[in-house]
Order: structure tokens, then sequence, then C-alpha cells
């Protein structure tokens, strides 16, 4: 069985967080899942720096990134992942409530791998988490490290 690597939540709605978390815990996944909750905190968290400067070197399998948040927002940290040698290739998945045509075009143009609009009703949102957390934690085969 290969390691399973951690999944990287960026989400500022705790609600959000708690439904993402269940979703996950109902199909049983058995990665770790670390939650930041704003912009800055995901890049100190991927970067290794200021509250995050000792983490582990293990390189999260997926990031579930939303887009509208404090500090910095997911386009930026979208960005930033992106334009990182050390990060680049880090699947990246906006889960997000932003239907904006704009947002959208702007994350395929940065090189997001996937981008969902997040369901409104509950039972459609656990579906779509359910469905992002088999595919790209469990069945997605990422490149290896350098």
């Amino acid at each position: 069985m290969k390691d399973l690597k951690r999944i990287l939540l960026v989400e500022d709605d705790e609600r959000d967080i708690e439904l993402t978390l269940a979703a996950l815990d109902d199909i049983n996944i058995a990665n770790k899942i670390d939650v930041v909750r704003d912009g800055e905190e995901a890049l100190n968290y991927l970067f290794k720096r200021a509250q995050y400067k000792n983490r582990e070197n293990d390189t999260p399998a997926v990031v579930l990134l939303d887009l509208k948040m404090p500090k910095v927002d997911g386009l930026e940290v979208l960005r930033q992942i992106k334009e990182s040698d050390e990060l680049r290739n880090i699947p990246v998945v906006i889960l997000t409530s932003s239907k904006m045509e704009s947002d959208l075009i702007t994350s395929y143009k940065l090189g997001v791998n996937a981008y969902v609009v997040k369901p409104v009703e509950f039972e459609n949102f656990v579906k779509a988490v359910k469905e992002l957390g088999s595919f790209w934690a469990i069945l997605n085969e990422p490149p290896p490290e350098k």
C-alpha cells in the first residue's frame, strides 16, 4: 500500500470545514487532513514559514482551496503554488461558492486541476466532496517527488 499523503483543506467557513471533514470521514479516507483558515496561513503551511516552519517535509496529495478568503484570496494562493518549482505539481482543486466566470477562467489559466462550485444542498455537497476525496487522495497517482 502506498504511503498516504496529507490533504490540505483551505477554507474559512466553519460550516464548510465541518461538512468537508464529515464527507471525507464518511468514505473512510485514511489521509491526514490539515485545515487552514485563510490564504496567508495556507501559504505559510505550504512554504513552511511562520508557525509551520518545522512542519514535516511531506507535500499534500491535494489542496482543496476556497477562493473567497480573508488576508490572501484563493487565486493568489493558487498562483504562488503553480509558480513554485517545489509545489507546482501538487493538484489543486478549487472548492468554492463562486460562480463567477472570471474566477473560473483565471483559475484554469493559473493551472488549477479542477474547479468545483459548492452545491448549496447538503447531500450534493457531501457527494461532491466524497468524489473529490476518492479521486485525488486515493486514485490519483501523483508524479514522484524529486
